[in-house]
């Protein structure tokens, strides 16, 4: 029984992490972590030697395909810059829990064909992990059948981006604002299909509220617990100042409602997110 928790990524000035291996002291706070750069850009094979030299075989890292297969292409002709993602991230083993596929908001049910036949032809080695944008897979019976039925044949996660919380309220923010213009407005969603489900929830810059907002998840996460299923549930605020210690805080109210939950590690670092405590 594991639950696992992390954040958008490694690094933020807030964190008060140690400035050599960082993503090292990061591992000794959470124990997963959203691998958004790889969307930005494919790194370099000894690159991924440093995030696998500084983490445990059991860290999980969620890694986002680049967005030239995901958006420019959409799927189709990725033959040689997936070939470079996958030759790349190969350092990792273990740790690469899921390749991440975010797809456009315009990437509709209509799609569905050509996301199948990328997973066809994608090696069976590797777990996949799916996130939709278009309102149709939320709110449309048969769009949501077929899209589960497609997953469930190749073994694949669909990723619910949670952001209940954050719209229910008009944004107080400069980051909220901007996360506002940026993020999908979409109904939440708590079916696992996989015994390894994957969320991302994002709160508020407030912490009272960001709390209050993840009860839902707290008790979902539990209930997959006791079912034998192994979460991945990645914290996320507007700014992610506060996204460290709050990732270990919901690890720790997970283990109120599931006692023999085992505690994180003790983190490292320089001083401690005020959040934690």
């Amino acid at each position: 029984m594991k639950l696992h928790v992390g954040c958008a990524m490694w690094s933020h000035a807030r964190w008060n992490l140690p400035q050599e291996e960082r993503l090292g002291a990061y591992a000794t706070w959470c124990n997963a972590v959203e691998g958004n750069t790889t969307f930005y850009a494919t790194p370099s094979r000894s690159t991924v030697e440093t995030w696998a030299a500084q983490t445990p075989p059991e860290f999980r890292l969620v890694l986002k395909l680049p967005k030239t297969v995901t958006h420019d292409r959409r799927l189709g002709d990725v033959a040689e810059p997936v070939r470079a993602f996958l030759d790349a991230i190969e350092p990792l083993g273990p740790r690469a829990h899921a390749l991440w596929v975010q797809l456009p908001g315009s990437f509709s049910p209509g799609d569905l064909g050509v996301l199948a036949a990328f997973l066809r032809r994608m090696p069976a080695s590797y777990r996949y992990a799916v996130e939709v944008r278009h309102r149709a897979f939320f709110d449309h019976g048969p769009s949501i059948r077929n899209l589960e039925r497609l997953l469930g044949e190749f073994g694949a996660e669909w990723v619910p981006f949670d952001t209940v919380t954050l719209f229910e309220s008009p944004p107080v923010s400069d980051a909220e604002r901007d996360a506002w213009t940026k993020k999908p407005r979409v109904p939440r969603r708590s079916e696992a299909l996989t015994e390894r489900p994957i969320v991302r929830y994002l709160g508020r810059d407030d912490v009272g509220r960001t709390v209050a907002g993840w009860r839902h998840w707290a008790e979902v996460a539990a209930r997959w617990l006791r079912e034998g299923r192994s979460p991945t549930v990645f914290i996320h605020t507007p700014d992610n100042a506060e996204a460290l210690g709050l990732s270990r805080r919901f690890h720790e109210e997970v283990r109120t409602l599931v006692p023999e939950l085992e505690p994180l590690p003790e983190p490292v670092a320089d001083e401690p997110p005020l959040t934690l405590f």
